[in-house]
């Protein structure tokens, strides 16, 4: 096919216009994918974190997107790895091409973290507390405890150690129990 030299220049302006479009729209895909992956994983710990208080709108849905989260991320991480390969056929240069394939990693680890469930690693149970006799402890005087009484033992359990871990595991009196703040 011959064309003349106008008819040339058109062609390439119009598929380099089209490209422009194309890894504008791409780019804007990853930054959707990155921008939805990062809010799934870091909105629920930021609300359902310790000592603090919140609201009961911002729980409901800080909970239900930790509910939808796994799917959510994994879409996010399927559209952005369609849209790096498009990327990466519509881009010459290496180093855009660099960036946006770490774009698109980080979505991906954003999927794998959403399916982590970071309160069990923050708040694991005491599984053996040790004790020490009453009158060799050193408490606040407005130190709370909770305390547990069967048959001839008794335990106390102070409200601030427990608040880091919210479950301890205990014997008292032969029977197992779970004390949890």
């Amino acid at each position: 096919m011959l064309w003349t030299a106008h008819e040339a220049v058109g062609y390439a302006f119009c598929n380099r216009r089209e490209s422009t479009v194309s890894r504008r729209s791409l780019t804007l895909v990853l930054l959707a994918c990155l921008a939805v992956s990062l809010f799934c994983n870091i909105y629920p710990i930021y609300v359902i974190r310790a000592f603090r208080s919140q609201g009961t709108r911002e729980l409901a849905l800080a909970l239900m997107v930790t509910r939808f989260r796994p799917v959510i991320t994994a879409v996010a991480a399927i559209a952005a790895a369609l849209a790096l390969i498009g990327y990466w056929r519509a881009q010459p240069r290496w180093w855009k091409r660099l960036g946006a394939t770490a774009g698109a990693t980080l979505v991906v680890v954003f999927a794998f973290l959403a399916r982590v469930n970071v309160y069990e690693l923050m708040f694991y149970p005491v599984m053996h507390p040790s004790f020490t006799a009453a009158r060799d402890v050193k408490l606040d005087g407005s130190e709370m405890v909770l305390a547990v009484s069967v048959g001839r033992d008794a335990r106390a359990y102070p409200i601030r150690n427990i608040s880091y871990h919210h479950v301890v595991d205990d014997v008292v009196g032969g029977s197992a129990i779970v004390v949890t703040y």
